[in-house]
């Protein structure tokens, strides 16, 4: 197979595939999915190929994202999707707690969607700070 590609849609290629494989395998310790870890390892092998050499290194024998590519912006990518995955999943199950975890349907859609975007509000407006744990 080709796939031709910028020089710019290669970078962007090499971001997503590094993030793709942060997501899949940066909590699994050492059961990690081998053969992700080997097309993100390809793909940067390209880099020497294409004038982006900082991007990766030789660590083990294997070409891997270099600690430039690391350390250079993609890791507070990552961290925005966090804060917003954590704020969206909060605010979805305390919505679902205040009406008592009963099933959703068309009856009761709406209300939990004005629930979330109520929270949704809040923590836009104060993050956790207003969050509080009764004892």
């Amino acid at each position: 197979m080709n796939i031709e590609l910028t020089e710019l849609e290669f970078r962007r290629l090499l971001d997503m595939a590094y993030i793709g494989n942060w997501v899949l395998n940066s909590s699994r310790g050492s059961d990690r999915f081998a053969d992700y870890d080997n097309v993100e390892n390809r793909l940067f092998s390209y880099c020497s190929k294409h004038g982006m050499h900082t991007l990766a290194e030789f660590v083990d024998g294997v070409v891997r994202p270099s600690a430039a590519f690391e350390q250079g912006g993609i890791h507070e990518a990552i961290a925005d999707y966090e804060d917003s995955m954590f704020f969206e999943i909060l605010a979805e199950e305390l919505a679902r707690r205040d009406m008592d975890f009963e099933p959703i349907g068309p009856e009761n859609f709406n209300e939990l969607t004005n629930r979330i975007d109520e929270y949704i509000a809040e923590f836009e407006l104060n993050g956790i700070d207003n969050i509080s744990l009764d004892k």
